[in-house]
Order: structure tokens, then C-alpha cells, then sequence
């Protein structure tokens, strides 16, 4: 199973009835780039996020220190007006979605797919 479908089952339970999963990516609140002066610093102070975007709204979930693809409880609820991105080089530092979040470029056209039906609605 594909990452990305695995993050929509493992967030399918927090959602309303009726809402649809529109973009779904990972982010993590330490910079990767922290790995150049001790692997310590990730391994202590990193958490993974799932960003989850609806068609009605934009949920932080916080998923766990150590793996991405887990859902366990969502931290905070943003409208879905708000706009994501645009993401771009490797490790991508996200201010807008409440706290400071690190998207690999992996995830960059899942930013760019929310921020797309963001526009159209």
C-alpha cells in the first residue's frame, strides 16, 4: 500500500461524515538538516505531523516520533481557505498550519494539489 493511502485509512476516523480527503502529506517539526551537527537532536526533538485536506477544513494530526504513517489524535483545525504553499527545494519550511513544519520535496505536489483545490472552491 502506497504511503498516501495508507495515511488516508489511518486518518478516515477523525473525518466528518460526508467529508472528502482532497491532499494528505507528512511533515516534521526538526529540520533534518540538524542530522549534520548530531543525530541526537532529530531522534529527541522530532515529531511527524499528517497534514490531512478536506473539502471543508485542514487538520494537523500528530502521528509520532518515529513513524509517518500513524494518525493518533488531531492537534488543530484550520479553515480551508488557508493557503499551504507554494513548497519548494528539498526540505521545505512551512509558518502557515500553526506551527513550523519541515515537508520533504516528496510531498511537494500534495502542497501544491490542497493549495490548487483551495483556489477552485
Amino acid at each position: 500500500m502506497a504511503i498516501r493511502d495508507k495515511l488516508r485509512a489511518n486518518a478516515a476516523p477523525f473525518l466528518q461524515p460526508g467529508e472528502n480527503v482532497q491532499a494528505v502529506f507528512c511533515g516534521q517539526t526538526t529540520s533534518q538538516y540538524f542530522a549534520l551537527i548530531s543525530v541526537w537532536i532529530i531522534i529527541l526533538t522530532n515529531a511527524y505531523r499528517v497534514v490531512v485536506v478536506t473539502d471543508r477544513r485542514i487538520l494537523i494530526c500528530r502521528s509520532g516520533r518515529f513513524r509517518m504513517t500513524p494518525v493518533k489524535e488531531v492537534l488543530r483545525e484550520l479553515p480551508r481557505a488557508t493557503r499551504i504553499g507554494p513548497a519548494s527545494g528539498l526540505w521545505w519550511r512551512s509558518e502557515s498550519l500553526g506551527e513550523r513544519l519541515y515537508v520533504h520535496k516528496r510531498f511537494h505536489k500534495d502542497v501544491a494539489a490542497a493549495d490548487g483545490h483551495a483556489l477552485a472552491a
